[in-house]
Protein backbone atom coordinates (compact mmCIF):
# COMPACT_ATOMS: atom_id res chain seq x y z
CA UNK A 1 0.00 0.00 0.00
CA UNK A 2 2.86 2.31 0.25
CA UNK A 3 3.65 2.76 -3.13
CA UNK A 4 -0.51 2.78 -3.71
CA UNK A 5 -2.08 6.44 -4.17
CA UNK A 6 -3.51 7.43 -0.58
CA UNK A 7 -7.08 7.43 -1.22
CA UNK A 8 -9.35 9.53 1.89
CA UNK A 9 -12.52 10.17 2.36
CA UNK A 10 -15.15 12.42 3.82
CA UNK A 11 -18.00 10.44 5.59
CA UNK A 12 -20.29 13.35 7.18
CA UNK A 13 -24.20 12.44 8.54
CA UNK A 14 -26.67 14.88 6.44
CA UNK A 15 -28.26 15.54 9.93
CA UNK A 16 -27.50 19.61 10.09
CA UNK A 17 -25.22 21.98 8.98
CA UNK A 18 -21.45 21.44 9.55
CA UNK A 19 -20.14 22.33 13.02
CA UNK A 20 -16.00 23.52 13.38
CA UNK A 21 -15.55 19.96 14.15
CA UNK A 22 -16.85 18.68 11.77
CA UNK A 23 -15.01 21.14 9.16
CA UNK A 24 -12.01 20.21 11.10
CA UNK A 25 -12.19 16.48 10.64
CA UNK A 26 -13.01 17.44 6.63
CA UNK A 27 -10.23 19.59 6.49
CA UNK A 28 -7.59 17.17 7.93
CA UNK A 29 -9.03 14.23 6.07
CA UNK A 30 -8.50 16.20 2.80
CA UNK A 31 -5.14 17.66 3.68
CA UNK A 32 -3.27 14.01 4.46
CA UNK A 33 -4.40 12.96 0.45
CA UNK A 34 -3.98 16.28 -1.41
CA UNK A 35 -0.47 16.16 0.02
CA UNK A 36 0.65 13.16 -1.37
CA UNK A 37 -0.77 13.49 -5.04
CA UNK A 38 -4.09 11.21 -3.68
CA UNK A 39 -7.63 11.00 -3.99
CA UNK A 40 -10.28 12.37 -1.61
CA UNK A 41 -14.15 10.43 -1.57
CA UNK A 42 -16.92 12.36 -0.17
CA UNK A 43 -20.19 10.07 1.23
CA UNK A 44 -23.05 10.75 2.51
CA UNK A 45 -23.62 8.45 5.81
CA UNK A 46 -27.64 8.62 5.90
CA UNK A 47 -28.27 5.39 8.07
CA UNK A 48 -30.81 6.95 10.19
CA UNK A 49 -33.19 8.47 7.47
CA UNK A 50 -35.83 9.89 10.37
CA UNK A 51 -32.55 12.51 11.06
CA UNK A 52 -31.04 12.92 7.55
CA UNK A 53 -32.15 15.26 4.83
CA UNK A 54 -31.24 15.59 1.53
CA UNK A 55 -30.84 19.63 1.85
CA UNK A 56 -28.75 19.06 4.48
CA UNK A 57 -26.54 16.70 1.92
CA UNK A 58 -26.86 20.19 -0.29
CA UNK A 59 -25.29 21.80 2.34
CA UNK A 60 -22.90 19.93 3.37
CA UNK A 61 -21.90 20.02 -0.25
CA UNK A 62 -21.66 23.98 -0.54
CA UNK A 63 -19.83 24.49 3.00
CA UNK A 64 -17.12 21.73 1.52
CA UNK A 65 -16.55 23.73 -1.76
CA UNK A 66 -16.61 27.15 -0.27
CA UNK A 67 -13.44 25.68 1.65
CA UNK A 68 -11.48 24.92 -1.39
CA UNK A 69 -12.45 21.20 -0.39
CA UNK A 70 -12.69 19.76 -3.92
CA UNK A 71 -13.64 15.64 -4.02
CA UNK A 72 -12.83 13.18 -6.69
CA UNK A 73 -15.90 11.15 -6.31
CA UNK A 74 -19.13 10.86 -3.95
CA UNK A 75 -20.00 7.59 -3.76
CA UNK A 76 -24.00 6.59 -3.44
CA UNK A 77 -25.14 7.64 -0.10
CA UNK A 78 -25.41 4.75 2.36
CA UNK A 79 -29.43 4.91 2.26
CA UNK A 80 -29.18 3.53 -1.09
CA UNK A 81 -27.11 0.55 -0.26
CA UNK A 82 -28.95 -2.05 1.61
CA UNK A 83 -28.67 -4.90 -0.88
CA UNK A 84 -25.26 -4.27 -0.97
CA UNK A 85 -25.09 -4.98 2.61
CA UNK A 86 -27.70 -7.62 2.58
CA UNK A 87 -25.04 -9.24 0.35
CA UNK A 88 -22.04 -9.03 3.08
CA UNK A 89 -24.68 -9.53 5.60
CA UNK A 90 -25.18 -13.10 3.85
CA UNK A 91 -21.45 -13.73 3.36
CA UNK A 92 -21.40 -13.68 7.62
CA UNK A 93 -24.29 -16.05 7.91
CA UNK A 94 -22.60 -18.85 5.04
CA UNK A 95 -19.88 -18.09 7.67
CA UNK A 96 -22.18 -19.66 10.62
CA UNK A 97 -21.16 -16.32 12.27
CA UNK A 98 -24.31 -14.84 12.59
CA UNK A 99 -26.74 -15.15 15.45
CA UNK A 100 -29.93 -13.36 16.41
CA UNK A 101 -29.59 -11.14 19.75
CA UNK A 102 -33.15 -10.46 21.79
CA UNK A 103 -31.54 -8.65 24.58
CA UNK A 104 -33.30 -5.40 25.39
CA UNK A 105 -31.17 -2.13 25.83
CA UNK A 106 -31.91 -2.33 29.50
CA UNK A 107 -30.62 -5.91 29.38
CA UNK A 108 -27.15 -4.41 27.80
CA UNK A 109 -26.85 -1.95 30.28
CA UNK A 110 -27.12 -3.86 33.20
CA UNK A 111 -24.85 -3.01 35.88
CA UNK A 112 -24.54 -6.77 36.42
CA UNK A 113 -23.07 -7.07 32.83
CA UNK A 114 -19.76 -6.62 31.84
CA UNK A 115 -18.64 -2.88 31.75
CA UNK A 116 -15.53 -1.48 30.53
CA UNK A 117 -13.79 1.33 32.76
CA UNK A 118 -15.90 3.71 30.69
CA UNK A 119 -19.11 2.76 31.38
CA UNK A 120 -19.27 0.76 27.71
CA UNK A 121 -20.89 -2.68 28.05
CA UNK A 122 -19.29 -5.91 26.51
CA UNK A 123 -21.67 -8.30 25.18
CA UNK A 124 -22.07 -11.07 27.70
CA UNK A 125 -23.01 -13.61 24.57
CA UNK A 126 -26.38 -14.36 26.41
CA UNK A 127 -28.13 -15.24 23.49
CA UNK A 128 -25.25 -16.90 21.30
CA UNK A 129 -26.01 -20.01 22.06
CA UNK A 130 -29.84 -20.08 22.49
CA UNK A 131 -31.32 -23.47 21.21
CA UNK A 132 -33.92 -23.15 17.90
CA UNK A 133 -36.84 -23.93 20.44
CA UNK A 134 -35.58 -20.66 22.86
CA UNK A 135 -35.34 -19.00 19.91
CA UNK A 136 -38.83 -19.74 18.87
CA UNK A 137 -39.92 -19.04 21.79
CA UNK A 138 -38.82 -15.34 21.86
CA UNK A 139 -41.65 -12.43 20.74
CA UNK A 140 -39.39 -9.26 19.88
CA UNK A 141 -37.43 -9.20 16.71
CA UNK A 142 -33.91 -9.81 17.07
CA UNK A 143 -30.89 -7.29 15.73
CA UNK A 144 -28.27 -9.70 14.68
CA UNK A 145 -24.61 -10.07 16.25
CA UNK A 146 -21.36 -11.22 14.74
CA UNK A 147 -18.91 -13.91 16.65
CA UNK A 148 -15.67 -12.65 17.11
CA UNK A 149 -12.75 -13.95 18.36
CA UNK A 150 -10.43 -14.31 21.20
CA UNK A 151 -7.69 -12.62 19.48
CA UNK A 152 -6.39 -9.06 19.33
CA UNK A 153 -6.63 -6.23 16.47
CA UNK A 154 -4.11 -3.23 16.95
CA UNK A 155 -2.68 -0.68 14.66
CA UNK A 156 -0.58 2.18 14.46
CA UNK A 157 -2.68 5.18 14.39
CA UNK A 158 -1.14 8.14 12.63
CA UNK A 159 -1.98 10.37 15.82
CA UNK A 160 -2.69 8.56 18.74
CA UNK A 161 0.12 6.19 17.92
CA UNK A 162 -0.39 2.22 19.00
CA UNK A 163 -3.76 0.96 19.89
CA UNK A 164 -4.57 -2.41 20.66
CA UNK A 165 -7.96 -4.65 22.16
CA UNK A 166 -8.69 -7.75 22.42
CA UNK A 167 -12.08 -8.51 20.95
CA UNK A 168 -13.38 -10.97 22.88
CA UNK A 169 -12.93 -8.72 26.73
CA UNK A 170 -13.14 -5.39 25.46
CA UNK A 171 -16.20 -5.48 22.99
CA UNK A 172 -17.82 -8.99 22.20
CA UNK A 173 -19.87 -10.16 19.31
CA UNK A 174 -21.10 -6.84 18.35
CA UNK A 175 -24.41 -5.99 16.52
CA UNK A 176 -24.52 -5.73 12.39
CA UNK A 177 -28.01 -5.21 11.89
CA UNK A 178 -30.95 -3.85 13.85
CA UNK A 179 -34.19 -5.30 14.74
CA UNK A 180 -35.79 -3.18 12.67
CA UNK A 181 -33.71 -4.32 9.57
CA UNK A 182 -31.43 -1.19 9.52
CA UNK A 183 -27.70 -2.13 9.09
CA UNK A 184 -24.87 -0.93 11.72
CA UNK A 185 -22.15 2.15 11.53
CA UNK A 186 -20.05 -0.79 11.18
CA UNK A 187 -20.54 -3.21 8.74
CA UNK A 188 -21.80 -0.32 6.28
CA UNK A 189 -18.84 1.81 6.80
CA UNK A 190 -16.38 -1.45 6.42
CA UNK A 191 -18.26 -2.66 3.01
CA UNK A 192 -18.40 1.27 1.91
CA UNK A 193 -14.61 1.91 2.33
CA UNK A 194 -13.55 -1.54 1.13
CA UNK A 195 -15.52 -1.18 -1.94
CA UNK A 196 -14.50 2.41 -2.66
CA UNK A 197 -10.81 1.40 -1.99
CA UNK A 198 -10.06 3.90 0.73
CA UNK A 199 -6.87 3.32 1.98
CA UNK A 200 -6.63 6.13 4.66
CA UNK A 201 -9.93 6.84 7.36
CA UNK A 202 -9.35 10.04 9.26
CA UNK A 203 -12.17 10.83 11.85
CA UNK A 204 -12.89 11.90 15.80
CA UNK A 205 -10.64 9.90 18.25
CA UNK A 206 -14.16 8.72 19.97
CA UNK A 207 -14.78 6.25 16.89
CA UNK A 208 -10.84 4.49 17.56
CA UNK A 209 -12.28 1.83 18.82
CA UNK A 210 -14.55 0.86 16.02
CA UNK A 211 -10.75 0.50 13.99
CA UNK A 212 -10.63 -3.26 15.64
CA UNK A 213 -14.24 -4.38 14.89
CA UNK A 214 -13.94 -2.80 11.11
CA UNK A 215 -10.58 -4.52 10.89
CA UNK A 216 -12.09 -7.93 12.08
CA UNK A 217 -14.95 -7.45 9.02
CA UNK A 218 -12.20 -6.44 6.44
CA UNK A 219 -10.57 -9.45 7.06
CA UNK A 220 -13.52 -11.80 7.08
CA UNK A 221 -14.95 -9.44 3.83
CA UNK A 222 -11.46 -9.71 1.96
CA UNK A 223 -10.92 -5.91 2.17
CA UNK A 224 -7.34 -4.60 3.14
CA UNK A 225 -6.90 -2.76 6.28
CA UNK A 226 -6.65 1.02 5.93
CA UNK A 227 -4.34 3.22 8.02
CA UNK A 228 -6.14 5.19 10.58
CA UNK A 229 -5.72 8.79 12.04
CA UNK A 230 -8.21 9.34 14.79
CA UNK A 231 -8.13 13.05 15.36
CA UNK A 232 -9.01 15.10 18.88
CA UNK A 233 -11.80 17.00 19.19
CA UNK A 234 -11.66 20.53 19.40
CA UNK A 235 -11.36 21.94 22.74
CA UNK A 236 -11.59 25.76 23.60
CA UNK A 237 -9.09 27.71 25.53
CA UNK A 238 -10.62 27.00 29.33
CA UNK A 239 -10.82 23.45 28.38
CA UNK A 240 -14.26 22.34 26.95
CA UNK A 241 -14.90 20.42 24.00
CA UNK A 242 -16.60 22.51 21.59
CA UNK A 243 -20.17 20.73 20.52
CA UNK A 244 -23.27 21.43 18.37
CA UNK A 245 -24.16 23.35 21.40
CA UNK A 246 -22.43 26.29 19.91
CA UNK A 247 -24.15 27.69 17.14
CA UNK A 248 -22.20 30.78 16.35
CA UNK A 249 -19.93 27.93 15.42
CA UNK A 250 -21.84 25.82 12.44
CA UNK A 251 -20.84 26.72 8.96
CA UNK A 252 -24.01 29.02 8.71
CA UNK A 253 -22.70 31.39 11.24
CA UNK A 254 -19.10 31.30 9.89
CA UNK A 255 -19.46 31.82 6.34
CA UNK A 256 -21.25 34.92 7.27
CA UNK A 257 -18.28 36.38 9.55
CA UNK A 258 -15.49 35.01 7.61
CA UNK A 259 -13.05 34.29 4.81
CA UNK A 260 -12.63 30.44 3.66
CA UNK A 261 -8.93 31.13 4.41
CA UNK A 262 -9.08 32.80 7.77
CA UNK A 263 -11.47 30.15 9.30
CA UNK A 264 -8.39 27.19 7.44
CA UNK A 265 -5.82 29.64 9.03
CA UNK A 266 -7.07 29.26 12.44
CA UNK A 267 -8.02 25.12 12.30
CA UNK A 268 -4.22 25.33 11.07
CA UNK A 269 -2.53 27.11 14.02
CA UNK A 270 -4.41 24.74 16.20
CA UNK A 271 -3.11 21.65 14.38
CA UNK A 272 0.29 22.99 14.53
CA UNK A 273 0.20 22.93 11.22
CA UNK A 274 1.55 26.55 11.10
CA UNK A 275 3.08 29.24 13.40
CA UNK A 276 0.08 31.85 13.29
CA UNK A 277 -3.25 31.55 12.90
CA UNK A 278 -2.36 33.91 9.03
CA UNK A 279 -5.68 33.33 6.54
CA UNK A 280 -3.97 30.15 4.24
CA UNK A 281 -5.84 28.07 1.17
CA UNK A 282 -6.63 24.71 1.82
CA UNK A 283 -4.70 23.91 -1.26
CA UNK A 284 -1.51 26.00 0.16
CA UNK A 285 -1.81 24.53 3.54
CA UNK A 286 -1.25 20.74 1.87
CA UNK A 287 2.27 21.91 1.07
CA UNK A 288 3.19 21.66 4.59
CA UNK A 289 1.13 19.53 6.06
CA UNK A 290 2.69 16.46 8.47
CA UNK A 291 0.69 14.06 10.70
CA UNK A 292 3.47 14.42 13.23
CA UNK A 293 2.47 17.62 13.86
CA UNK A 294 -0.90 16.53 15.25
CA UNK A 295 0.97 13.86 17.22
CA UNK A 296 0.52 14.16 21.39
CA UNK A 297 -1.10 17.24 21.31
CA UNK A 298 -4.89 19.23 22.34
CA UNK A 299 -6.05 20.97 19.45
CA UNK A 300 -7.27 24.33 21.82
CA UNK A 301 -8.76 26.63 19.21
CA UNK A 302 -7.04 29.90 21.01
CA UNK A 303 -8.32 32.17 18.28
CA UNK A 304 -12.23 31.52 19.22
CA UNK A 305 -13.17 34.82 19.82
CA UNK A 306 -12.15 35.90 16.09
CA UNK A 307 -14.27 33.14 14.97
CA UNK A 308 -17.23 34.87 16.60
Amino acid sequence: MNNEPIIGRFAPTPSGRMHLGNVFAALMSWLSPKSQNGGWILRMEDLDTLRTKDEYAQLLREDLLWLGLDWDEETPPQSTRSTVYDRYFQQLRDMDLLYPCYCTRSQLHNVNAPHLSDGTYVYAGTCRNLTEAERSAKTRAPSWRVRVPDRDYGFTDLVQGPYRENLVTECGDFVVRRADGVYVYQLAVTVDDGEAGVTEVCRGWDLMGSAPRQMYLQDLFGFRHPRYAHIPMLMAPEGRRLSKRDQDLDMGALRNRLKPEQLIGVLAHAAGLTETAQPISAKELATVFDWGKLQGREIVVTELNELR
